[in-house]
This record gives structure tokens, sequence and C-alpha cells, in this order.
């Protein structure tokens, strides 16, 4: 799925304006206006490249007439010493986009290599990995993004896109039944489409969750791999299913090895680790 393009430039006109302030007054003080550079991406970390589109909306947000040349796609493996790209712009353009490049696709590389890692222990399972809404605020557009690079699926972009009748829900509208039922009042009256998913706690929740027939999956949250079977038993593959709650890399397979769906982790997002790039004059 594309970026959306008017969601990133909201992202990159609110970033720079953070940045850049009343001037970017270093490169304004010893640079003249008119002088035009070369510069180009280079890779200091192995890893998986992303943030590449993200990179050229950048440049060209400042200066539509940038000339963005890609050596490397997002996805491609990446080594120290090679080259991403090269970008022909105004020096002021370059200088004024430098650290927001860096700092979009140094974090984007690190949680697209670490979703990766994930996707790649899930190879042999039926189970595919999720990101959550656990992401930096006003920065989710692009960690999801960078999951999907790295072979993630996302979830949910946020609160509007799906029902999601998490504990919380559950208990401040008195149970899952009375939950499901208030949901599809709602839906109906809105003449909303939206997928429901349930958090259950146990096999009662479970069971429950079912009985009401308008689920479409249902979370198994903080089961152990035991219970996780147990719960998969009881749903038969009526509905989809989401594990969820403690899972990382030392024990994604064991979840997988269950037969769930899907497999949440947030860890996929806020246990990644920013990889080393530069922008370099030419």
């Amino acid at each position: 799925m594309a970026l959306d393009t008017i969601a990133l430039s909201a992202f990159i006109t609110s970033a720079l304006a953070e940045d850049v302030g009343s001037g970017d007054h270093s490169t304004l003080a010893c640079i003249p206006a008119n002088a035009e550079g070369k510069a180009q991406l280079k890779i200091k970390e192995a890893g998986i490249l992303a943030g590449m589109e993200v990179a050229e909306a950048i440049f060209r947000h400042l200066e539509p007439a940038t000339v963005f040349t890609a050596l490397k796609k997002d996805g491609e493996p990446m080594q120290a010493g090679e080259v991403a790209f090269t970008v022909a712009a105004h020096v002021h353009t370059l200088l004024t986009a430098e650290r927001l490049v860096l700092n979009c696709m140094q974090r984007m590389s690190g949680i697209a290599t670490l979703t990766h890692q994930y996707v790649q222990l899930l190879q042999p399972y039926h189970s595919r990995i999720l990101d959550t809404r656990k992401t930096t605020p006003n920065f989710r557009l692009l960690e999801k993004e960078a999951v999907r690079i790295g072979g993630g699926i996302n979830h949910r972009m946020g609160l509007y896109d799906m029902i999601m009748l998490k504990d919380n829900h559950i208990d401040f509208a008195g149970g899952i039944p009375a939950a499901v039922a208030r949901t599809v009042d709602y839906l109906k009256a809105h003449d909303l489409h939206l997928r429901i998913e349930v958090e259950t706690r146990n096999l009662t929740d479970v069971e429950q969750a079912l009985a009401t027939g308008k689920v479409d999956r249902i979370m198994l949250d903080n089961y152990t791999t035991d219970q996780l079977r147990a719960a998969l038993e009881l749903i038969q593959g009526k509905v989809e299913t989401e594990a969820s709650g403690g899972i990382t890399l030392e024990n994604i397979v064991s979840y997988a090895q269950t037969g769930v769906d899907y497999i949440s982790a947030g860890a996929i997002i806020h246990h990644a680790v920013s990889l080393d790039l530069s922008l370099k004059a030419l």
C-alpha cells in the first residue's frame, strides 16, 4: 500500500517547522542562496533499507526540481559502504533537509530490519506478524510504513479504521456481549463498515465472543502457548485469531507453532534501534 501523500506532506511540513524555526541560520550565514550542489546517502551499517520514498519527498518538498537518483530500493538488504541515493539541488535544500532525511531513514531502516528478523522466523509457519499502536506520536505513518517494508502487516492505523474492543472497553461496557451488541448498533446507525476485534483474557471470554456471531477476530492476550492451543481448539477457525502480549524474537516461534493466524508485537517498533546513515557532499 502506497504512503498517504497528503499525510506525508503534512508530516514533512510540521517536522521542518520544528527544525528550521525562524531559519536555517547556519546555512543562510555561509552559503550563497544560488549555490548548487550534490550529495550522497552513505550506508554505514548493515540491515534493511527503508525511507527512500520519504527522503525524496522531503527534498522535493523544499525544491520540486530536485534531481533524486535512487541507487537502491526500500526493502533491499544494505551493507556498510554502499550508497543508497544521490541528490542534486540548491545547497540550501540539501543542508536544510539533511537531518530530517537522516532521522526518518535511520529510524525506518531500524524498524524494517527488526521486522524482517521476525518475518524470517515466521516463514515456516502460518502465523504472520502485526504491528500495534505502540508508536511514536506523529511518527506513526513512517513507523508503520517501515514495518510494511520489512515484510510485516499493519494492524490498524488508529482508532478510526477498525473496532478493537479491549479489556477496558469491555469492563466499562459491562462485558463482551454488551460491548459487541452496542458496537453493532453503533456501526449500523452510522453506516460504518468496520471489522470488529475483541480482546479476550480467558476461555470464557472466547466463548462469549464466539457466541455473539458478530466478531471478525479474537485477540488472545497474554495467553501461554498451552492456553492459546486450547483457545484455538474452541474457535475452530470460525474467526481470525491473534496472539498478543510479551511476544519477542526469543519466543515468537513457540507462538507460531500453535497455528494462530496473527501475532502482534509492539516490540517490532519500540525495540528497534536506528541504523547508521550519513548524507555527504559530493
